[in-house]
C-alpha cells in the first residue's frame, strides 16, 4: 500500500515537471522570438518543429548542429528563405530549446 502511494505520487510529480517543463520551453520559444518565423505544428516562416524533430531522429548530432544555427543561423536546409542569427540567446538557451524543438511530436 506505501510502495503504491509512493509510486502513484512519484509520477504525479514527473508529469507535472515534464509538462511544467514543457511549457516553460514554449513560453522561452516566445520570448526569445522564435515563434515570429515557426510554430509547433505548422510551417510559417521557417519549418513546424515537428518536421524538425521529424527530420533528425536519429541524428545524434543533431543537437549540436541545431544550437549552432538557432545561434549564428544558416541556410539552406529548409529552402532558399536563411534562419538568421539569434545573438539574444545564450547557447544554454538555445540547447533548451533545441531539446525541446527534438522531443516535439
Amino acid at each position: 500500500m506505501k510502495y503504491s502511494i509512493l509510486a502513484s505520487a512519484t509520477l504525479a510529480t514527473v508529469v507535472i515537471f515534464v509538462s511544467g517543463s514543457a511549457m516553460a520551453n514554449a513560453d522561452l520559444a516566445k520570448a526569445k522570438n522564435c515563434m515570429a518565423c515557426h510554430s509547433v505544428a505548422n510551417k510559417v516562416v521557417g519549418p513546424a518543429y515537428k518536421d524538425v524533430a521529424k527530420k533528425y531522429v536519429g541524428d545524434k548530432t543533431a543537437e549540436d548542429k541545431l544550437v549552432a544555427k538557432v545561434m549564428k543561423g544558416g541556410s539552406g536546409v529548409w529552402g532558399a528563405i536563411p534562419m538568421p542569427a539569434n545573438p539574444q540567446v545564450t547557447e544554454a538557451e538555445a540547447r533548451v530549446l533545441v531539446k525541446w524543438v527534438l522531443a516535439s511530436k
